[in-house]
């Protein structure tokens, strides 16, 4: 637990282990860029198109009116702020660096690289279907977290499946291809707590990755602190009130050859206020296979990308750091090379 940074005492200056280089911390671009909002109540036509082409043009876009109630978002933020205010003591047993375990509190990233650490602290929840099979370990304290945290789920589970098959309709699969091992995997919760920074021109709470898993669904808190790789640039994503952040996973650009593209973001630090934000992914199953769809393949197009199971999907990200390049269709070619 001392290395958790929300847990020790207010930072007044920022320790070298999270200062960056210039060249690995750009800036922002100043342009106003607007992340797409898709109402999903609107007509089923309407609302899969704008997917498909949000997905096409930045593979992020934010969702309202989307199924999950406001109380429920409402009372998983309430609970994450409870859990990482209480004593120390009280979470010390969840703290682990084993990146093995389904419920563990820890510190900065497995981005981790060169001794480099990042400003953030998670609690890491897995979520078995149905919600009764989950894991007992997660924490007691506070005293309603199992309750929140299991109404948020489902809903956003929910919320998830249903624009998986508005996509499926928008590229012209069948309805349920994407239902099944390839979503049937454990839900996992990060939550992501990034305390005040002393510094934050200098360090990152998160770095530039790609999501591995299918699709990720972000509670983003209205304190600014995402940022979305744009023509090579950064664009700051500005929290809309009751929205859900979407973006697409790896396995997504996989399935599609392509065409649709899991996109880089990272996370920056702010200076006075902390920031809590809840990112709900819904993963394939460890042994479910997955490669391009037959529909997106012809002589003209052939694959892009093996056809791995997402067990080997996850080593081979954590040994070539898929997550740190935007060029997934590459560093998976590398890998076909030398294994």
């Amino acid at each position: 637990m001392d290395k958790m940074l929300h847990s020790a005492p207010i930072h007044t200056n920022l320790p070298d282990c999270f200062v960056f280089p210039a060249d690995k911390r750009p800036p922002a671009t100043a342009a106003v860029v607007s992340l797409p909002i898709i109402d999903l109540s609107r007509s089923r036509d309407e609302v899969r198109r704008a997917i498909l082409d949000a997905g096409k043009e930045i593979g992020f876009f934010q969702v309202v009116n989307h199924g999950v109630s406001e109380q429920a978002m409402q009372d998983m933020e309430a609970v994450c702020q409870e859990f990482f205010q209480l004593p120390a003591a009280e979470k010390a047993e969840l703290y682990s660096e084993d990146t093995q375990k389904a419920t563990r509190i820890y510190s900065s990233t497995m981005f981790e690289t060169g001794g480099e650490r990042y400003w953030r602290d998670c609690l890491r929840l897995a979520c078995s279907f149905p919600v009764a099979d989950s894991p007992m370990a997660w924490p007691d304290k506070p005293q309603r977290l199992r309750e929140v945290v299991e109404k948020f789920t489902v809903q956003t589970r929910g919320m998830g499946m249903e624009i998986l098959r508005l996509l499926c309709e928008g590229l012209g699969l069948r309805h349920d291809y994407l239902e099944g091992d390839i979503s049937g995997g454990d839900v996992v919760l990060h939550v992501n707590h990034y305390p005040p920074c002393p510094d934050p021109s200098t360090t990152l709470g998160l770095p530039p990755h790609c999501d591995r898993n299918l699709l990720t669904l972000l509670l983003p808190s209205m304190v600014p602190g995402l940022e979305v790789a744009y023509y090579g640039d950064w664009i700051k994503v500005q929290p809309v009130p009751n929205a859900f952040v979407v973006n697409f996973g790896c396995q997504l650009e996989v399935v599609t050859n392509g065409l649709l593209k899991s996109i880089e973001h990272r996370v920056v630090t702010n200076l006075g206020v902390a920031r809590t934000t809840v990112a709900t992914f819904i993963m394939p199953t460890t042994d479910c296979l997955i490669g391009p769809a037959e529909e997106f393949l012809s002589e003209d197009n052939p694959p892009c990308y093996r056809t791995l199971t997402f067990g080997e999907f996850k080593r081979i990200y954590s040994v070539v750091k898929l997550g740190s390049s935007l060029n997934l269709t590459t560093n998976l070619k590398n890998v076909q090379k030398e294994t």
